[in-house]
């Protein structure tokens, strides 16, 4: 298999089916491309769908920057029905009927859940307590009191509605939403609030990512046509282009770099990317102290 110095390198935009794990579709990709040196950034749920950004290679050191980027989803949140999992996945706990709910309250609970707002994880979620993951101790029998957190919810707009009836004639309510939000926000929290704040109770029924950071839908691949043509969808200097500021280098910048040297500024701010004169990635930058130093570098000198 090859290792980090083999290649391949680069970003693989995938479409992730309903039913697998992040997990599981890197272990696919691994088979695919025939190298152990496979990450990803950002979980899906296995319920979800859509944009799974994995990294190969030396691509994988990209993906801790990649992660934190902002999301984008869509998805049906269902009013009148409380989940062990906060999502479809989980065990129907009860149900309440939502035929005395108006559309405004509705929308006035949505405008509630948007902005910076404190968030407290689903209880079946990767959260750690105690070195203790959530979901394990939710099959366990054993709830952990998790803590809220703050994120940030730029917009969650209701999209369609449709009033149902279910299997034992109680009112239910489908919403259809969309998301833009901050890295660690629980679409499935959203759905869950929303709900209580509403007296009903509510889960989510279906999740799509359209968007992670700069990398949409559009150029995401489904798994089988991923195998049958195991190819990246951005090598690592375009992957790189495209997640960051771009900062030409001289042959001497290059070379101290190289050696894990400060180089002069040039005035951008946060982390950005540097590349040799032939247009290869050289390393990512921060400028500090009057200087730019390298947070990772590519082309360590002698290698």
């Amino acid at each position: 298999m090859a290792g980090e110095g083999g290649g391949p390198h680069g970003l693989v935009l995938v479409d992730k089916p309903q039913g697998m794990t992040s997990h599981d579709v890197v272990a696919r990709a691994r088979r695919c491309f025939r190298t152990r040196k496979v990450g990803h950034a950002g979980t899906l749920d296995p319920m979800a769908t859509g944009v799974l950004v994995l990294g190969l290679g030396k691509a994988t050191r990209l993906l801790g920057r990649l992660t934190s980027d902002e999301k984008r989803y869509v998805g049906t949140i269902r009013l009148g029905e409380r989940s062990s999992s906060d999502d479809a996945d989980g065990e129907i706990l009860g149900r309440a009927s939502t035929a005395a709910l108006a559309l405004g309250q509705v929308r006035a609970g949505i405008e509630r859940l948007t902005g910076e707002i404190a968030q407290v994880p689903p209880a079946v979620s990767a959260i750690k307590v105690g070195g203790v993951r959530a979901h394990a101790a939710a099959r366990a029998g054993e709830a952990l009191e998790l803590k809220a957190r703050q994120v940030v919810v730029r917009r969650f707009e209701l999209a369609a509605e449709r009033r149902i009836v279910g299997e034992d004639g109680v009112e239910l309510w489908d919403l259809d939403v969309e998301v833009d939000c901050t890295a660690g926000t629980y679409i499935r929290s959203l759905a869950r609030d929303l709900g209580e704040g509403l007296g009903v109770g509510g889960h989510l029924t279906r999740l799509r990512r359209v968007a992670s950071g700069k990398f949409d839908i559009a150029g995401a691949r489904p798994l089988d046509a991923l195998e049958a043509d195991p190819s990246l969808s951005l090598g690592l200097d375009d992957a790189a282009r495209a997640a960051f500021a771009a900062r030409p280098l001289t042959e001497g910048e290059t070379r101290d770099l190289g050696y894990g040297k400060k180089i002069p500024p040039v005035g951008l701010s946060g982390e950005y990317a540097g590349f040799a004169p032939d247009g290869s990635l050289v390393a990512l930058l921060e400028e500090q102290g009057g200087a730019a130093r390298p947070s990772v570098v590519f082309q360590p000198a002698g290698v």
